[in-house]
């Protein structure tokens, strides 16, 4: 009995059955009598199987035919084999040919990563790159349902600013008609409003950084995710951070068993990231630097063999508070016992991936932020909505920013973020 099309995400729910999907081939081989398709259609991946004897000669004509990435529709049997990555098999008795692609340029042979990255549109087809792709929806679905099962709401801070939240230094300048206007950097301070009036919230959506930077960290256009919380201080910020973080990892190893077997990551490193996370202040990991031989002044922010350094001492991610005040943004808190640190912290994963959470409690006070407006040279005229948060209602109110990318490298266990997202910009890459 024919089921009509079904796809291979579901292909289990069909076994002994006639189906029928769309599909494209990854490879073929043959031993004179039996031809085996690898077939993927988006969804997921099967072996087709054809025996000469078994069917008829047009269709054996066709298989032959189909070259990699060919395009078609495929009718067969759906059967168990245990020796299958899906675990499912199917005994082809149709084909349809759609077209046959001529020349792929991607071949199973090596290829340069700049010779990837210009066919960026087609390399997201291999199964590594749909593995990634696959893991960053599902982290997508998890950040969405950790916040939106604890109350929080979504708000969407604006791309276009008429001024930075930490300088402007490192900004896509553009105008807006007469006036001057940047990319964003971040929504945190739109996030603050938006806490005033709902409590919890948590924005989701592409940043800019025109840093000239080349590391396997950096992009120009990446993804944040930024809660704000009203009524909470530095210590409950901490413990949201860490609950996020595993609840993320969680759903990662319960649903992408199969994406992680494919970039061959080892998960026992991620099955650790369970709550609490160790901490450490800012002034115990300079104690802990010194020790290993990577001494540096207080004062100093750490780079990323420093953090690389530090995380090796933990076995989950780690935090790292209480920073000092002059290198951090005008907008964190200080320390009431001790005001040239502030409360904030850097969320450092493990295995060498660097910070992945940057978060504070906000100045509430009115006078030290008007005080900090002016040691930062920030103008009433382009802040003077965010002086009006501390002049009307003042609480105490935490949030944080999650890098999307870095924590998508992170799980996959990735050298470079730039697999993290289909399309990504970097210093010398617009296209494709």
């Amino acid at each position: 009995m024919s089921m009509g099309r079904v796809d291979l995400a579901t292909i289990g729910n069909f076994v002994g059955q006639t189906v029928t999907f769309g599909g494209w081939l990854t490879r073929k081989r043959s031993s004179g009598k039996i031809q085996f398709l690898q077939i993927r259609d988006g969804m997921g991946f099967i072996q087709g199987v054809l025996v000469k004897a078994e069917v008829d000669e047009s269709v054996w004509e066709k298989a032959g035919q189909l070259t990699q990435e060919s395009s078609f529709y495929i009718t067969g049997i759906v059967r168990e084999e245990p020796r299958s990555p899906s675990g499912f098999e199917l005994s082809v008795t149709g084909i349809e040919i759609i077209q046959i692609a001529k020349d792929y340029p991607i071949t199973p042979k090596e290829h340069g990563v700049d010779f990837l990255m210009d066919h960026r549109h087609l390399w997201l087809r291999a199964p590594r790159q749909r593995a990634i792709l696959r893991i960053r929806a599902e982290i997508i679905s998890a950040i969405q349902g950790f916040f939106d099962e604890r109350g929080f709401t979504l708000v969407d801070p604006p791309i276009l600013t008429p001024s930075s939240c930490e300088g402007t230094t490192n900004l896509f300048h553009t105008k807006y008609f007469e006036e001057d206007a940047y990319l964003t950097q971040s929504g945190q301070l739109y996030m603050e409003a938006a806490a005033m009036a709902l409590g919890k919230v948590y924005s989701f959506g592409p940043t800019f950084r025109a840093e000239k930077s080349k590391t396997r960290r950096h992009l120009i256009e990446f993804w944040m995710i930024e809660p704000e919380m009203a009524f909470v201080d530095h210590e409950e910020n901490l413990r949201v951070q860490e609950q996020f973080i595993a609840h993320i990892v969680g759903q990662v190893l319960s649903k992408c068993k199969a994406e992680l077997m494919v970039l061959e990551r080892d998960t026992t490193a991620l099955e650790r990231v369970l709550p609490p996370f160790p901490r450490i202040t800012y002034d115990e990991a300079l104690d802990l630097l010194k020790e290993i031989g990577m001494d540096l002044p207080w004062g100093e922010d750490f780079g990323a063999p420093h953090e690389t350094a530090i995380a090796e001492k933990f076995d989950r991610p780690v935090f790292i508070t209480h920073y000092p005040a002059s290198f951090k943004a005008f907008y964190m808190k200080p320390d009431p016992s001790r005001p040239e640190v502030v409360l904030c912290a850097d969320m450092i994963a493990p295995e060498g991936y660097g910070e992945i959470i940057g978060g504070s409690q906000r100045i509430d006070d009115p006078e030290l932020l008007e005080k900090r407006f002016a040691e930062h040279e920030l103008s009433e005229e382009a802040y003077g909505w965010y002086m009006d948060l501390r002049r009307y209602g003042t609480v105490p109110h935490s949030g944080f920013g999650l890098g999307l990318e870095r924590a998508v490298s992170w799980i996959c266990g990735l050298d470079h973020v730039r697999e993290t997202i289909a399309f990504p910009r970097t210093l010398y890459r617009l296209y494709p």
